[in-house]
């Protein structure tokens, strides 16, 4: 490939006729790429400037053979340094040599979704903040981002009539990505970008609990037997254990413990607050008979590690695409009268919860028993415990009224 000329950058002789500044003397070399050189004291620096869709990112190459002759990749004469930058700023990223080219965003969320199935995470975290993302960002350098264009950035999702909590959620997973990369390369110092840029909105936490009544809950689950068995097992499950589908959809056939008198699932521990290597502890949660009786038939030939509960296609339940619960479950609260962008299946776990605390079970055992805390409770249920806190306070006011004269009876006999 040819390369061009610039008569004052291609010998050490015309460079140091240049005045010392900071700023390079640029010139192009290919389309978007453009090599400079910054005139020193002593040596001078080459570096490369890349403008890629939107994004525009500098990175030093090497010095320059002001002082000595070129040695390579260190010192490079003019025409090296126009190869050097061509190959950097062309480089493709996981290429053996990549070393040395900046991540760019795009590129962190790439790594941030390997990293989460590495750890048995949801590659969602990572997924849904690159469809937030402008092409501007994506393609720029995580080490040249700024907190002013992540904050526009943010504050641009509420104008598109995202919820605040549904801010804070994509915001955090870009987080995450970007914590990684700096994590993994110590050029990246630009960490209070995304700390100021990225920082939580306030108040975003609004609780959108639907509670049904326990006769609603039983038209869901024979709504759920009525459409599919296998949809009807794991709506059942969901209303009498409270726990969430990610939970559910790791239950196993040995966590099953149906033959004593109190038959039980050991529920799977999820990921929310705590280390992943917690993940795979089981917590005990008592079931109905009923319901154990039903798994039993279930789990009948299937191994212990087997998943408990499949699909009618042999699939586990889950989040992915190929094993959406949402249009099953929306069809089974359109079939028990309910409206079906109200009620979803998280409706069965608030109910169970708010069940339980009409029920006098103590909060912290309604907390351990959902896999939450007494904090989160108190915060999203406050209603439901003041309301059932209200009765039993309300046995123990003092009444602090006259008493009638008319109940006021004398006591025969004198006093001493």
């Amino acid at each position: 490939m040819p390369k061009p000329r610039a008569a004052k950058l291609e010998t050490p002789t015309a460079r140091r006729k240049l005045e010392v500044r900071k700023k390079p003397y640029w010139t192009t070399i290919s389309p978007g790429i453009h090599l400079g050189y910054r005139r020193n004291q002593t040596a001078g620096t080459w570096s490369v400037r890349v403008a890629d869709s939107g994004a525009e990112w500098i990175k030093k190459i090497a010095l320059a053979d002001d002082l000595e002759a070129a040695s390579p990749p260190h010192v490079l004469s003019y025409w090296q340094a126009i190869d050097q930058a061509r190959a950097l700023a062309r480089r493709q990223p996981g290429a053996a040599d990549d070393a040395s080219r900046p991540i760019s965003v795009s590129e962190a969320l790439d790594r941030y979704e390997a990293d989460l199935k590495a750890r048995g995470g949801s590659p969602y975290n990572a997924e849904h903040p690159r469809i937030h993302l402008p092409s501007v960002i994506l393609n720029k350098p995580v080490a040249l981002l700024g907190a002013t264009e992540l904050r526009k950035w943010r504050d641009g999702l509420l104008a598109k009539g995202l919820a605040p909590g549904t801010v804070n959620r994509t915001k955090t997973g870009l987080r995450a990505a970007l914590e990684l990369a700096a994590a993994h390369d110590p050029r990246i110092a630009n960490q209070r970008a995304w700390k100021v840029g990225l920082a939580a909105l306030p108040d975003a936490h609004v609780a959108r609990n639907v509670i049904c009544d326990d006769g609603t809950v039983r038209r869901i689950v024979a709504a759920g037997y009525d459409r599919d068995h296998s949809l009807g097992v794991m709506v059942e499950v969901a209303a009498v254990t409270g726990a969430r589908l990610s939970q559910l959809a790791r239950l196993e056939v040995g966590d099953l413990q149906a033959d004593g008198p109190e038959p039980r699932l050991l529920l799977p521990l999820s990921a929310k607050g705590r280390a992943r290597n917690k993940r795979h502890e089981r917590r005990p949660v008592p079931i109905t008979a009923a319901l154990a009786s039903v798994l039993k038939q279930e789990v009948q030939g299937r191994a212990p590690d087997a998943p408990l509960l499949l699909r009618s296609n042999g699939e586990i339940w889950g989040h992915g695409r190929s094993r959406h619960h949402r249009n099953d479950f929306r069809s089974v609260a359109a079939a028990a009268g309910l409206d079906p962008d109200v009620v979803t299946l998280y409706a069965l776990r608030h109910s169970s919860i708010v069940r339980q605390l009409l029920a006098n079970v103590p909060i912290r055992v309604v907390a351990t028993l959902h896999d939450t805390s007494v904090k989160m409770i108190e915060r999203t249920y406050s209603k439901h415990i003041a309301e059932h806190t209200d009765a039993i306070a309300r046995r123990a006011l003092l009444d602090t009224a006259p008493l009638a004269i008319a109940n006021i009876v004398a006591l025969p006999g004198r006093r001493s």
